[in-house]
Order: structure tokens, then C-alpha cells, then sequence
């Protein structure tokens, strides 16, 4: 079955920025991205996106006669994954008024409404489904996440051997896939399991404590203090103390300072000693920016830390306030705190805020990928145009010319 996954648009608009440069199922949570988990529970690669236009080029949208169409905001389980190879065409798994699946023709993909969709409705027994619906679900429900996804990647197969000079509880929840390097650490997985990826670093002296996961050509520096639930993914290098965060790919947090209760996009730079708050003075609710309803709305949290868009870099000392959202591409530096909004493509601080030109954030762009192989193309630069264009409305400086 052709496997396409959709974004719901609540969940999108909710899951800004960081759904303006992918697809919800392209999200990481736990150990894998969402399409991924879903990719091994279905044994398919045969797998496509509808989202929004201007992202299409670079996640394609493939139709075939009949297409399973999944809600890529929910994570699978085995009971999900049962119930969508038993539907038939024509019928819609739901979990109350929230569609998760649906078995459709060719003909119906253009006029497709996750929000107003007939066919015969069936109700998933599965009651504990995980589904990724606001930014901050991202590192609050990461603990789940990681244990899921140990449990899905680990079945039935053998750990390597933790290298001696290690110390270790609970070794039986730590598994090294092959290539990875683990040296004179303290790897504690009394309190969830720890996953260290293919050809990821573990430098001497760091200190673990699950649920954990170290992606694929991941390394933590030196002296590296975590604690979960946290997820370092792919390729990423980070360093300091970190609590419960995830980053996504290709992302540095170097050098020592303190990232909690964070979730870091693609290609995001952090510079020495950068620090984020995650609990208020006042111990009150924490608010976040939200786009849709532009203005800060409450998130049911005491701790809630850092939401960094792809792209964006902070300098050195960089301090960032409880709840603070930075846009797709911001670049902030100087002293004292910054607002707890930063708009996509600004460049500044506290001081005070300007455009970061589409030129300087290409050529930025296209050095830090050069640094790791990676090509930033002509489709990435139709996207981030697009995107500049889109978001200029937060922008309050260039609202006011």
C-alpha cells in the first residue's frame, strides 16, 4: 500500500516553526522520526507527503490507485498498525473526533479535509496513543517516545559490548549499535532505557542518565552532563548540561552551558556557554508564542525551556528566558535577554532587532552545510525565499516602516 502521511492543519499551525520547514512526520520524538516509527511498524518504504505547496518539491507528494493516507502528527503502536492492515477502502480509523488513517482512491487525494472526511468510521481500540500536537509535546512526551522506539529497534537483536572502563546500572536497557564509541563514562539506565547510535561518539567523562538516545554519527563532547528524557539526533555534537531536550539533526550545542526542556531544529548553532531558563522565578505557567493566534498562550507547564527553529544561531553567552520561541533562521548575539518572541530571519538582540537578508542567511546556510557534506540547493533556497516572504508579518520592526 502507497503510504502518504498529512498534516492536519490544527497541528501544523500549533507546530509552527518547526513545521514550516517539514512535514509533521518528519518531527523526531524519542529515538526516530515519526514517518520512520511508522515506516518499520508497516515494513513499507513506499511512503509520500501532502503538505503544504511550497514544501512539496523537497518532500514529494507520489499517488497510486489506492493510498493508505496517515496522520502524521501520531506516533504508531501495534495495535494501530493491526487495525490500519485490516481497513478496507473507503474506511477511516478515528480515536474520537481525530482521524488517524484512512484507505482512499486516487481520485479523492486533491479534495482531501482530515477535518471533514466521509467514509465508514471506525474507532481504534489503542488508548494510549501518542500524538505530537504542540511544540512543547516534542520534549514533554519524549520519555514515551524513547522507550517505544528502544523497544522497536532493539527486539531480538544483541547489543554490542559496553567497552570497559565504562561504569554501568542496568545494562540490560543500554544498547551500542556497531561502530559507536563509548569511553570512561557513567551510562545510568535505572530509570530508562539508553541508546547510543551507529558510528556515535560518547567522549570520556560524560554522564548519562536515561531515557536516552544518540543518534546516528551523534557525539557528545567531554564531561557531557544528560538527563532524560533526551534525544541527541543525528549527526548532532552537543556538550554541557542538557535535561530533557531533543535536537533533530545536524544541530551543535558544543561547549558547556545549560539546555533544558528545549527542542532544537536542523542545522541550529549554539555558542559557548549559551543558557536557557526552563522554570520561572515565580514558579507560575509558562506561556509560548503561538503564530496562528499571534500572541502568548499558556501551555499547562512549569517547565518549558527553548523552541529553536531550523537554521537559527545564537553567539557566546547567548541567555535565553523561560519559553522563548526563535524563528526559522534567526541569528542572535550581545548581551542581556532577548525577547521571548525572536520573528524567523531576524538578526540581533536584546539591543534590538533587524532582517537577516536572504544572502547572508544563504551564505551561512551553505558554509555550515558544506561543513558536513550536505548540499544547500536550489530547492532549499525556493523554500527559505518562500518562507521569508511568509513570515514577514511577525517581523514588528518591518511592520512599522
Amino acid at each position: 500500500m502507497n503510504c502518504i502521511y498529512f498534516d492536519p492543519k490544527k497541528e501544523r499551525n500549533q507546530l509552527l516553526p518547526f513545521t514550516f520547514t517539514r512535514p509533521i512526520a518528519k518531527i523526531r520524538i524519542g529515538i526516530l522520526n515519526i514517518d520512520e516509527k511508522w515506516e518499520k511498524h508497516l515494513q513499507t518504504n513506499e511512503t509520500s507527503y501532502l503538505t503544504e505547496s511550497y514544501l512539496s518539491e523537497k518532500y514529494p507528494l507520489i499517488i497510486k490507485s489506492e493510498n493508505l493516507l496517515i496522520n502524521g502528527s501520531i506516533c504508531p503502536n501495534s495495535i494501530l498498525t493491526d487495525e490500519i492492515k485490516q481497513l478496507k477502502t473507503g474506511e477511516v480509523l478515528f480515536k474520537n473526533d481525530i482521524l488517524i488513517a484512512a484507505i482512499v482512491r486516487e481520485t479523492e487525494i486533491s479534495e482531501f479535509n482530515s477535518e471533514n472526511f466521509s467514509g465508514i468510521k471506525i474507532q481504534t481500540k489503542s488508548e494510549n496513543i501518542l500524538q505530537v500536537s504542540q511544540v512543547y509535546d516534542i520534549f514533554s512526551k519524549n520519555a514515551q517516545a524513547i522507550e517505544e522506539d528502544f523497544e522497536l529497534i532493539c527486539a531480538g537483536r544483541k547489543s554490542e559490548p559496553i567497552p570497559e572502563g565504562n561504569q554501568v546500572i542496568n545494562p540490560e536497557k543500554i544498547f551500542i549499535e556497531p561502530g559507536a564509541k563509548v569511553l570512561f563514562s557513567i551510562l545510568n539506565a535505572s530509570s530508562g532505557p539508553i541508546y547510543i547510535g551507529k558510528n556515535a561518539e560518547v567522549m570520556e567523562g560524560c554522564k548519562i542518565r536515561g531515557p536516552f538516545a544518540l543518534c546516528e554519527d551523534a557525539g557528545l563532547k567531554m564531561d557531557a552532563k544528560i538527563y532524560g528524557a533526551t534525544t541527541v539526533g543525528p549527526h548532532c555534537k552537543v556538550g554541557g548540561e542538557v535535561n530533557n531536550s531533543v535536537f533533530f539533526s545536524y544541530s551543535n550545542k558544543g561547549h558547556d552551558g545549560f539546555v533544558g526542556n528545549a527542542v532544537i531544529g536542523e542545522w541550529v548553532n549554539m555558542g559557548a556557554d549559551t543558557n536557557n531558563s526552563n522554570l520561572k522565578n515565580t514558579y507560575d505557567e509558562v506561556k509560548l508564542w503561538q503564530y496562528n493566534s499571534q500572541r502568548f498562550e499558556k501551555t499547562g507547564l512549569t517547565f518549558c525551556g527553548l523552541m529553536m527553529a531550523d537554521h537559527a544561531k545564537c553567539g557566546i553567552n547567548t541567555m535565553f528566558n523561560t519559553g522563548t520561541v526563535v524563528g526559522v533562521g534567526g541569528n542572535i548575539f550581545g548581551s542581556g535577554f532577548p525577547r521571548n518572541f525572536i520573528p524567523d530571519f531576524s538578526w540581533g538582540g536584546a539591543q534590538g532587532f533587524e532582517t537577516h537578508v536572504l544572502n547572508k542567511f544563504y551564505k551561512t546556510a551553505e558554509a555550515m552545510c558544506g561543513r558536513r557534506n550536505v548540499v544547500f540547493g536550489d530547492i532549499d533556497k525556493a523554500l527559505y525565499k518562500k518562507l521569508f516572504e511568509m513570515t514577514a508579518e511577525y517581523r514588528f520592526w518591518e511592520n512599522k516602516l
